[in-house]
């Protein structure tokens, strides 16, 4: 083989590391220093991997074999969260057995990966719908049963009559579930809970120790939704015995709370409505339950109430304020109800002038007749005494205590703190996923023994919802009806199973001994391996995910099943990669051709015409406009009403004579735009190589980028410049002639050492894009040598390896070097080599550089051969030739810069 084929040179190397286990992680000397690096490990889907999925994995490749080089014990797994939906959603599509589905999938995804050359220890694979594994998943719901942190009650979820499941808030988008887009609605239901809330308070102080980005810290922060404030009780008049329980974080404006808000869902509201309100309240709770919290929260712009009928007592004025029902409060957040005082909150103001509720102020330093004053710095109290406190003239933090004060004096209420997090909602009403070890004796939960798990799903035929709230195992009489082991009664098995995040919540535990049998993990090993070093996955994961694995975490390291009490040590975040660039003209009705600053003021219909990258120019304004001389060649044509057509000489000579602006913008890679890049297509052209090199590339890791084939096509030439550099292509295919076993200049091993440092640094900063440019230059220098030295060539393969590793093994193996690549030490640069012989000046006349000169280190602080040397250089001469020299500035190493004038 001549010449560089990707196609025979990978499958080769694949073949080598799987037969001799080469990155088998043997964790029985634990005296080396160990790395623990995780991707986030992937659904298995029908379709297989996107591009998407070998970025981070490309990244913790790298980091994982320069580790391993580094001499570090590295743990590099990779198994499958298996469980979910969607495979349940094929079966009852296909009649195909999930686990048939799922087991297909995993070969799927695993024959990607294995094309890929990632360096993973198969041997720890993992499965999460494998009794083996759902065991332990099990034995964690258990302890948490156990300490009290999972219990049942009855919850208002997101029902969706048509899947037959209750889905979570994050599987709800617009009212409809994400799989299918079906209505969904809001219902109560009983429900296993998980208290997470129980651990919020060290889920938010333990973000500190983590080497996480901020952006992400924050999200955390954000969900877990941190408040300080008071619990206030509010009688209702007429209602003996009922109270309506608010939590505010502004008790210093109890004064102005001039009407209550209960939440739909609010238990009270069936009670206190008036027979005169049932109707309309009725229709209106039935209305709020088929939107989701997003849509009432953040996005609800047009606030709608009804008026209960009812009343509460404000116990500061002792006044009787009005109770609404609006859908704008969430019963998931503080008590599901809010003392409302629109003076100082924009919300309640906006409901209050759409109602004609008063509206008093108790903050003083706005006009609240015009708008809510919210400001609180240097703010003071007003209208606030009742005789037995005074809270006027006071600052609002020194108001909070006062008013908090007297209302514990007088049992109206308590300083409070509360979490916008809601405890987790843990069932599932579905057939493919983790059974509870619970079973129901007279009607009340009983645990499982231990020793009786994994509880394993039924083998059944049908996946069919029943209709009702129930999953699919309700109807599987002859598993769901039991014996109570203990005590001989009639028993029935819990019919929910666990949602899919209960697998992917320990997994990274598993990974550390896959095979262990007397608990999730042995000590012994998780206090050498935990927590996990680097953890790099999507940012869609930067919440729930990572909260849920973290809450568990804490839970094992209460247990002492874990030694630390935060998972992932640091987080990475990769960039989503988007589609090619796609260029767009847009035409008006009128047949304007609109810019982006008219696109977002029209409202008529458009026409949208798509060309090629070869069609567009870049104009002065650094925007994009079509090319006059490609204008009568193919575009396509997408006409308002749907209709999508190939045309050529689409635009006319009128059209021709102005700019013509073009939209250049990438789109998420999805089916329905047609954008979605397969990587076995670009394994199949390309090679894994220049795969993996190009996603490194593109640009910073953690940043969105657009796919660009073209951009593959550069990375697979720089490989096939690397086979170049020291194969003899026009030769037999051995060695290039010019790749000798000689000692290097000091040129040549400042070159290689340059790289080594740039490198180096650069993987260990996750900078890999910077890292591929030293190669280049490094290689674009040696390409010029009239001897390339083995020795450099073996170095510069070992920087080379952890990107493109396949055509590092062959090339290696090539100059006659044994064992592989990937068991090489990494080189270490020596600081005394990246010091030049020489010194180049950018040589200035009036500022402006002109030249450039290299003369020897030794000469480089004399001015007057420095001068003399700069005055002769050819672009420098021509300015000097008719000009008299006025000054020249010479700073030994830095500057040269000859000042003249007209002679």
């Amino acid at each position: 083989m001549n010449d560089y084929k990707p196609s025979q040179i990978e499958p080769k190397w694949q073949r080598y590391w799987d037969e001799h286990k080469t990155f088998k992680t043997d964790d029985s000397d634990r005296s080396k220093p160990k790395y623990y690096v995780l991707d986030m490990f992937p659904y298995p889907s029908g379709s297989g991997l996107h591009v998407g999925h070998p970025e981070g994995y490309t990244a913790t490749d790298i980091v994982a074999r320069y580790k391993r080089m580094k001499g570090f014990n590295v743990l590099h797994p990779m198994g499958w969260d298996a469980f979910g939906l969607p495979a349940e959603q094929y079966a009852i599509k296909t009649g195909t057995h999930p686990r048939i589905t799922t087991e297909k999938n995993i070969e799927r995804f695993k024959t990607q990966l294995k094309s890929l050359g990632f360096a993973y220890d198969w041997d720890r694979e993992i499965n999460t719908t494998s009794p083996d594994y759902y065991r332990w998943t099990q034995w964690i719901f258990l302890q948490l049963y156990k300490k009290g942190l999972a219990y049942q009650a009855d919850v208002p979820v997101n029902w969706c009559p048509e899947l037959g499941t209750v889905l979570a808030n994050e599987e709800v988008i617009d009212g409809k579930s994400e799989v299918g887009g079906f209505p969904v609605i809001r219902r109560p239901m009983r429900q296993w809970m998980l208290k997470i809330t129980e651990y919020a308070e060290r889920l938010l102080e333990d973000l500190e120790e983590l080497d996480w980005s901020e952006s992400i810290k924050l999200m955390q922060r954000n969900w877990i939704g941190k408040s300080v404030g008071a619990n206030i009780t509010f009688k209702v008049a007429g209602h003996e015995g009922e109270e309506i329980r608010v939590f505010t974080t502004r008790p210093d404006t109890l004064f102005g709370a001039t009407y209550m808000v209960l939440a739909p869902e609010h238990e009270l509201v069936a009670k206190i409505t008036t027979d005169a309100k049932r109707a309309e309240m009725d229709a209106y709770v039935e209305q709020a339950a088929r939107k989701s919290d997003l849509d009432r929260g953040e996005l609800n712009k047009n606030k709608t109430g009804v008026f209960t009928g009812a009343y509460a007592v404000n116990p500061a004025t002792g006044e009787s304020v009005p109770v609404w029902v609006a859908d704008y409060v969430l019963i998931t957040y503080g008590t599901g109800a809010i003392m409302a005082v629109p003076g100082h909150d924009e919300r309640d103001w906006e409901f209050a002038e759409k109602y004609g509720l008063e509206i008093r102020e108790v903050v003083a330093g706005g006009d609240v007749r015009k708008a809510a004053h919210t400001q609180t710095e240097g703010s003071a109290c007003v209208n606030s005494d009742n005789g037995e406190v005074s809270l006027n003239g006071l600052a609002v933090d020194e108001a909070k205590q006062r008013i908090i004060g007297w209302l514990e004096e007088k049992g109206l209420g308590e300083g409070a703190v509360t979490y916008k997090l809601r405890d987790w909602l843990f069932s599932r009403q579905r057939y493919w996923g983790e059974p509870f070890p619970i079973i129901h004796v007279d009607g009340q939960p009983k645990p499982l023994s231990e020793a009786d798990l994994p509880l394993t799903l039924p083998d059944v035929e049908r996946y069919e919802p029943s209709g009702t709230p129930e999953s699919p195992l309700a109807g599987i009489t002859d598993w769901v009806e039991t014996t109570d082991p203990e005590t001989g009664k009639p028993a029935r098995r819990e019919t929910n199973t666990m949602p899919q995040w209960a697998g992917s919540c320990w997994y990274y535990l598993r990974f550390i001994d896959p095979d262990y049998t007397q608990g999730p993990v042995s000590k012994e090993k998780e206090q050498y391996w935990m927590p996990v070093d680097l953890y790099v996955g999507g940012a869609e994961h930067a919440v729930l995910h990572l909260l849920y694995a973290r809450f568990w975490h804490k839970v094992l390291y209460d247990l002492g099943v874990v030694s630390t009490k935060e998972p992932f040590y640091k987080l990475v975040n990769q960039g989503m990669i988007l589609g090619e660039v796609e260029y767009t003209v847009y035409r008006a009705e009128d047949g304007r051709f609109l810019t982006q600053d008219d696109l977002k003021t029209y409202s008529g219909e458009l026409t949208r015409i798509r060309l090629r990258q070869d069609q567009v120019t870049k104009n002065d304004a650094e925007g994009y406009e079509l090319d006059p001389s490609r204008a009568a060649e193919p575009v396509t044509v997408m006409h308002p009403n749907g209709k999508k057509e190939e045309m050529s000489g689409y635009f006319s000579d009128a059209d021709l004579k102005q700019a013509v602006p073009v939209e250049a913008r990438s789109f998420k890679m999805s089916k329905s735009r047609g954008n979605v890049i397969n990587p076995d297509e670009v394994v199949k052209q390309y090679g894994a190589d220049a795969l993996r090199l190009y996603e490194m590339f593109m640009g910073p890791l953690e940043q969105p980028k657009p796919w660009s084939m073209s951009g593959v096509e550069g990375v697979y030439r720089f490989l096939k410049r690397v086979w170049r550099l020291m194969i003899d292509e026009e030769g037999d295919g051995g060695l290039h002639p010019l790749v000798q076993d000689v000692a290097a200049d000091r040129a040549q091993e400042k070159a290689l050492h340059e790289a080594i440092k740039k490198v180096t640094d650069d993987i260990e900063g996750f900078r890999f894009n910077t890292g591929i440019s030293a190669l280049m230059i490094f290689v674009n220098e040696a390409m010029q040598w009239e001897q390339r030295p083995l020795g450099l060539m073996r170095e510069f393969l070992l920087l080379l390896s952890p990107y493109a590793p396949h055509l590092a093994e062959e090339l290696w193996e090539r100059l006659g070097f044994e064992a592989s690549v990937a068991e090489q030490p990494w080189p270490e640069y020596d600081p005394a080599k990246l010091i030049s012989d020489v010194k180049t000046y950018a040589v200035q006349v009036n500022g402006k550089v002109r030249g450039e000169i290299t003369l020897p280190l030794s000469d480089a602080g004399d001015k007057e051969k420095v001068l003399a040397l700069a005055k002769e250089e050819p672009g420098v001469a021509k300015y000097l030739k008719e000009a008299q020299i006025v000054k020249e500035v010479f700073v030994p190493m830095r500057i040269v810069n000859i000042v003249v004038k007209p002679a």
